[in-house]
């Protein structure tokens, strides 16, 4: 272990680095799901001990549905990481959910097809986080008000709606999630918010509208140039939030987000081998004793 981070921030599409990050150290990580995304920078921000991962990796060369994601949260929890902030371009669903707006979603929704490995657990350990309120309620209102003290226009609510991809929604599409009361789609909250519960981190997406989403009355159907034209728009004031955030970071004593796995892990202790002992190490070490 490298001792207590506070905070790891997963940069996604446009975010791929971390200005005033310092005393940088680059980190790569053995896991036993493979490599993470990319080598994890760790540093200061005002004090702060702060990891930084590219999500899509530095070029972005890695499609939403081939992230290594139980990879990337075994190697935050490996590190010492308590909390992730996850920056994520969605498109929006609402009118007054604007290209450049920023949102910290409350809810979410899977249009995923399945393919995506959710769980560190099965294989003879069993598990079944909470999962009625995905993101952590302290660390959601500490982001939406690390971003409006950054100038931006924030909603500090919303339902985000995670698609498969590569490719954009379809018209039917956005029509059907607009009628579900959602409020953004994207492609990355899942199954990040589930690994994070399940490693008893703290997690809260700061998602950047980048569009309407296809079907939306009056805008044109979104594709990637346009996607990333906003992007550039959204990153400076993002980055900013993460420097707020970083001064300003919530206790972890009330979400319960730190003891997920106490009413969750069903297998008993004694049933649970060796092997899986180090396969599980540093999610289980706080129920077991384990170390990774």
């Amino acid at each position: 272990m490298t001792g207590s981070i506070p905070l790891a921030v997963i940069g996604g599409s446009g975010f791929y680095d971390m200005p005033g990050l310092v005393a940088i150290e680059e980190v790569e990580v053995d896991t036993p799901y493979g490599a993470p995304s990319d080598a994890i920078r760790i540093g200061t921000i005002g004090g702060t001990r702060v990891a930084f991962l590219a999500r899509h990796g530095r070029g972005h060369r890695l499609l939403p549905s081939e992230l290594p994601q139980r990879a990337n949260f075994w190697a935050l929890k490996r590190l010492g990481v308590e909390r992730v902030l996850s920056i994520s371009a969605v498109g929006s669903l609402r009118e007054d959910y604007a290209p450049g707006h920023l949102v910290t979603p409350d809810q979410l929704i899977d249009r995923t097809n399945g393919g995506r490995p959710a769980t560190f657990f099965g294989d003879g350990v069993v598990a079944h986080i909470a999962f009625a309120e995905p993101f952590c309620p302290a660390l959601r209102m500490a982001a939406r008000d690390a971003a409006q003290a950054a100038g931006a226009t924030v909603h500090g609510s919303g339902t985000y709606v995670v698609i498969e991809g590569p490719a954009f929604g379809t018209r039917a599409e956005g029509e059907l999630q607009r009628g579900w009361g959602a409020s953004v789609v994207g492609m990355t909250a899942l199954p990040e918010a589930k690994l994070a519960r399940e490693a008893e981190l703290c997690y809260a997406t700061l998602a950047a509208v980048t569009d309407y989403d296809a079907g939306h009355a009056g805008h044109e159907a979104v594709d990637a140039r346009t996607v990333f034209d906003t992007l550039k728009q959204n990153v400076a004031v993002a980055q900013e939030a993460v420097r707020n955030l970083a001064g300003a970071l919530p206790g972890r004593g009330a979400c319960g987000c730190a003891a997920a796995l106490d009413a969750a892990l069903v297998t008993s202790p004694e049933m649970i081998g060796e092997g899986d002992r180090q396969r599980l190490g540093p999610i289980l070490e706080r129920r077991l004793g384990v170390t990774a």
